[in-house]
């Protein structure tokens, strides 16, 4: 889900170099441990081999703030014509990006997820649980823990026991990367907000709620004391996410909580420690299952793409094509949202952790929203997103307390209305 190294303008051509007859387009990706330039290149070029009319030139988001990058991208005229993962807020509402019609999404399995103003800007592709609790059974054991946690009140229980036994009992991470901060506070928002009032956000948007109420101001509060308490270790914020990850197979804490895909990296054979992973989702105050999830993160095309009708056929053919969406479950750990579509048989174990742990959540009923996740009208106004990504390491730090952050996020909701 994040990003590697490029600045605006460095650019690399990917598989086709153009000639007669081509039609040329460009495609902003972002690069991973597990999504390596290499496992881009061969997904783009199934579709050129499928497609020879088309060519593509590759783009590399320089951070994981894809967002940001585009919009520079945007004011420099050189707005890509296909991304991929790049929220259409702000985007979609300007015209700067196209809309899929009825019939381009008739494959999927929530067409309508991510819609702005009705229309879809950016194709519903993927389903991600975000976070999952990943956790090192070996240092659970040292700790004298003997199952994951079913309530909340016992995961404070086990992180005291961790943290008594010199054991860090989080992995956070955060410095370019801010969301690496977040994750502990998308699930406390999912459990004591979301799973009350799904609609939440619609009500913020139609101004009925705000983030000072007493639910939000509750995981809010759950988020912060785990950081009072030395659960989230301070100097950890200025960690990124690959190092994040790594400080997490290295065994430098008990849990992790994160998007599913870090799957990619817990079943890659090179990189699986020598610890069993184990997973659960967040626990709730009365033990019940809540999943939080997002659809969505697929990809968008420019409005004023040169070739518009092949940036639209490339997106369409790249995200429906069976073996890239097999390797977007092996690279990325991602559930994807097609018609149809049933995981490959070799997924690691790893992965079937999260996959099972999102299943009890849909046979439950019980799947919300991931806060900050969002896209469209589902999702925080523009520019939101950043300050609530700020607001978290402030809290992790102690440099703000809730209120603070809080009644600074509800200031930022009106500027940005």
């Amino acid at each position: 889900m994040v990003a590697g190294a490029c600045s605006v303008g460095d650019q690399q051509t990917a598989q086709s170099s153009g000639g007669a007859g081509k039609k040329e387009i460009s495609f902003l990706v972002f690069e991973t441990p597990n999504m390596t330039p290499q496992v881009w290149d061969t997904a783009i070029k199934r579709v050129t081999d499928k497609y020879p009319d088309i060519t593509v030139k590759k783009l590399v988001a320089p951070t994981e703030d894809r967002v940001s990058y585009a919009k520079q991208l945007l004011a420099s005229g050189q707005f890509p014509d296909v991304m991929i993962a790049v929220s259409p807020a702000g985007f979609a509402e300007s015209g700067a990006m196209a809309a899929f019609t009825p019939d381009e999404l008739k494959d999927f399995d929530f067409p309508n997820n991510g819609a702005v103003q009705g229309k879809i800007y950016q194709l519903p592709t993927n389903t991600q649980t975000i976070p999952v609790v990943y956790y090192n059974k070996d240092l659970f054991a040292k700790a004298g823990i003997t199952a994951p946690p079913k309530t909340y009140a016992e995961l404070l229980d086990d992180s005291a026991k961790l943290k008594a036994k010199g054991i860090t009992p989080f992995v956070i991470g955060g410095g370019k990367d801010p969301f690496a901060s977040t994750l502990a506070w998308t699930a406390t928002i999912a459990t004591d907000v979301y799973a009350k009032t799904p609609d939440w956000m619609a009500k913020r948007r139609a101004g009925t709620v705000k983030f000072t109420d007493p639910d939000f101001k509750k995981a809010t509060e759950k988020f912060a004391e785990l950081a009072k308490q030395g659960y989230l270790d301070k100097k950890d914020v200025s960690r990124d996410y690959a190092a994040t990850e790594q400080a997490f197979l290295d065994g430098k804490g008990a849990m992790y909580p994160m998007g599913n895909w870090f799957a990619a990296a817990g079943d890659d054979p090179k990189r699986k420690p020598s610890w069993e992973i184990g997973a659960f989702n967040w626990p709730t105050d009365d033990g019940s299952v809540v999943v939080p999830a997002f659809t969505g993160g697929g990809l968008s095309v420019s409005a004023t793409a040169k070739n518009l009708p092949e940036a639209k056929e490339f997106a369409l053919a790249y995200t429906l094509d069976q073996t890239n969406l097999d390797a977007s479950v092996h690279n990325d750990g991602l559930y994807p949202a097609i018609k149809g579509y049933t995981p490959p048989a070799d997924t690691g174990a790893v992965f079937k952790l999260g996959y099972d742990l999102y299943q009890e959540g849909v046979k439950s009923n019980t799947v919300t929203q991931a806060f900050s996740w969002e896209a469209g009208d589902d999702g925080m106004l523009p520019g939101v997103v950043d300050k609530w990504r700020a607001g978290a390491q402030d809290l992790i730090t102690g440099n703000k307390t809730v209120d603070q952050v809080l009644a600074s996020l509800d200031d930022e909701w009106a500027k940005a209305s």
